[in-house]
């Protein structure tokens, strides 16, 4: 099981409540989760098209009733837990998480590089002298398959 973050990947859903969500294929012009593989996790978005409902998080795709299991919140409309969803079509989508994303205006500017702290958990800055640009991180990714 690998995490996997790919481009253009969208579908819908109707379902509702808290659990799995059962995708419904490709929007028009976007891949379908198939691209995730099964098993895999990726970082997930929901958002009903009508309304204020949204949820961003951690799933699991399985290929099988082509699914996405809701496996952690990290950010949603109901104070950061699960959201119960309400009737109507919402679309399902990879994202990348704002809390996730290992960016900087600094790095390579004075003499700084990201580096993980061991843990892949929370970044920190380090003074290069070689003032090299780039970053490391304590996490393995799979872009696009």
């Amino acid at each position: 099981m690998a995490l996997v973050l790919a481009d253009r990947v969208k579908e819908t859903t109707t379902t509702t409540g808290t659990g799995t969500v059962t995708l419904l294929g490709a929007s028009t012009g976007f891949q379908s989760f198939a691209v995730v593989g099964n098993a895999n996790t990726t970082y997930y978005c929901i958002a009903g098209q009508t309304g204020s409902e949204w949820e961003v998080g951690i799933g699991t795709y399985t290929s099988s009733g082509t699914t996405l299991s809701r496996t952690t919140v990290l950010a949603s409309s109901n104070s950061g837990s699960l959201v119960t969803f309400s009737a109507g079509t919402k679309d399902v989508f990879v994202t990348y998480p704002a809390g996730y994303a290992v960016a900087s205006t600094n790095v390579g500017t004075s003499g700084q590089v990201l580096t993980s702290n061991g843990t892949g958990v929370a970044p920190t800055y380090q003074t290069s002298t070689a003032a090299a640009k780039g970053f490391a991180v304590g996490m393995s990714l799979v872009f696009g398959r």
